[in-house]
C-alpha cells in the first residue's frame, strides 16, 4: 500500500453529461489542484496502455465515473474499489424501428424480434463479459420496456446477431451515412433492422439520436418517458463513481476536494443551461440539435452525484440484472462497497461556500 505523494489524479470521461466533465471543461479541477502541483488527466486523452484501467480500475489515483456494466463486474472479480457516488442522467434511451412499424408503446414489443448483440469473443475468453456493453445495454433496455407493459423478455423474440456487425465497414443498406452501426461500433443491428431481419433495436445517447435520423430510422419507444425509473435502469442509470481503496484511504482529502468541484459544477449547470448545452456538444460528440433532443426535461437541474436510498436501490436492481443474465461472475455485498463519507463532506464544504441565498 503506497502513501507516496500524488502527482496526477486520473479520471474517466464518457460521452455523456457529467458534473465531473463540466468541472474539468470549466477549468475548476485544474485550478483546485494547481497549487499542489497535481495534474488532472483523463484516461481517454492519455490513451495507450493506461486506457485499460477504465475497465479494470487497477490505477491507484483513478476516479472513475462510468458505466456500471464495467464497474460492477470489476468489483465482483475483486477490484479494490469503493463506491462514492451515483448519478442519474436520462440520456435518450430509445427503441428504434422502421417507419410505419406500428411499434409505439411497450406492449407493442410482444412477439417482436429484438436485435441482441453477441458477447464479444475476447470478453468470453478473458472472462470480462461485462465489457460486451452493447449486449448488456440492449438486454437491459428491452427488459425495462417490456416490464413497463407487464411483460418479460420471454414475451419477445431475442434475435442474437451472428457476429459483431460491421464495426468499421460501410453498409449499402444505410446509403451515404455509411456505417452499419452507431456510436463508433457500440450499437449493432442497424443493418439487420433495415433489412427486415429484426423489428427493433436499442440505442442511447446524443450521437445515436443524430445517427438514427441519418439512417432513416424512427423512435418507436422513448424509454426516457417511461413512468418509473426502475424501467429505465441501465448501464448509465445509475452511473457509479468509484475510487481505488488505496487512494481513498491514503489521500481522502484529495477525493473530497475533487468531489466538491464536481458538486460545484452541478450547481453551476442549474443556472447556465445554454452554456451547458454548448459544452455538451463536445462532451457527447453530438450536434446542437441532438444534444437538445437527447437531454431534456430539466436534466441540468440534477447532475449532482449522491448516494440516496433511491439511487442505491436502483443500482442494486442493475447488479441483480447482471447476475441473472450472465454478465457477473458472482454476487457481492453492495452495502459494504459504499462509502457515504466523501460525498457528504464535499456537499457540506460546498454549502459553506455558496451564497446564503443559494
Amino acid at each position: 500500500m503506497s502513501t507516496s505523494p500524488v502527482d496526477t489524479i486520473w479520471f474517466t470521461r464518457c460521452p455523456v453529461p457529467t458534473a465531473t466533465g463540466l468541472a474539468y471543461k470549466l477549468g475548476w479541477l485544474d485550478q483546485e489542484f494547481a497549487a499542489d502541483g497535481i495534474a488532472i488527466k483523463t484516461l481517454q486523452e492519455a490513451g495507450g496502455e493506461l486506457s485499460k484501467h477504465h475497465y479494470d480500475h487497477q490505477l491507484n489515483t483513478l476516479i472513475r465515473e462510468g458505466g456500471n456494466l464495467l464497474a460492477i463486474p470489476a468489483r465482483a472479480q475483486g477490484a479494490p474499489t469503493r463506491l462514492i457516488g451515483l448519478t442519474w442522467i436520462d440520456e435518450w434511451q430509445s427503441i428504434l424501428v422502421r417507419p410505419g412499424s406500428g411499434i409505439n408503446q411497450p406492449a407493442d414489443l410482444k412477439g417482436k424480434r429484438l436485435a441482441l448483440p453477441p458477447f464479444r469473443a475476447d470478453d468470453i475468453a478473458n472472462n470480462r463479459r461485462g465489457n460486451s456493453i452493447a449486449r448488456g445495454m440492449s438486454l437491459a433496455g428491452y427488459k425495462g420496456v417490456l416490464a413497463a407493459a407487464g411483460l418479460a423478455l420471454e414475451d419477445a423474440v431475442l434475435v442474437e446477431l451472428a457476429t459483431e456487425e460491421a464495426r468499421n465497414r460501410r453498409s449499402p443498406e444505410l446509403g451515404d451515412w455509411g456505417r452499419a452501426d452507431l456510436g463508433g461500433g457500440l450499437w449493432q443491428g442497424i443493418a439487420a433492422l433495415n433489412r427486415g431481419e429484426v423489428d427493433a433495436i436499442y440505442v442511447k445517447g446524443a450521437a445515436a439520436a443524430h445517427a438514427a435520423r441519418e439512417a432513416g430510422l424512427v423512435v418507436g419507444i422513448d424509454i426516457d418517458n417511461l413512468p418509473h425509473k426502475r424501467f429505465r435502469v441501465n448501464n448509465g442509470t445509475p452511473r457509479p463513481i468509484t475510487v481505488h481503496e488505496d487512494f481513498l484511504k491514503n489521500h481522502r482529502e484529495l477525493v473530497v476536494r475533487f468531489l466538491t468541484q464536481t458538486l460545484r459544477a452541478a450547481d453551476w449547470a442549474r443556472h447556465n443551461l445554454a452554456e451547458l448545452r454548448r459544452i455538451l456538444q463536445d462532451e457527447t460528440r453530438g450536434s446542437a440539435d441532438s444534444v437538445v433532443e437527447a437531454y431534456r426535461d430539466g436534466f441540468h437541474l440534477d447532475l449532482a452525484p449522491d448516494l440516496s436510498q433511491e439511487r442505491l436501490e436502483l443500482f442494486a436492481q442493475q447488479k441483480n440484472f447482471q447476475l441473472i443474465h450472465g454478465l457477473l461472475d458472482r454476487d457481492f455485498d453492495l452495502n459494504a462497497w459504499v462509502d457515504h463519507g466523501p460525498i457528504e463532506e464535499a456537499r457540506q464544504r460546498l454549502q459553506a461556500t455558496l451564497p446564503a441565498a443559494a
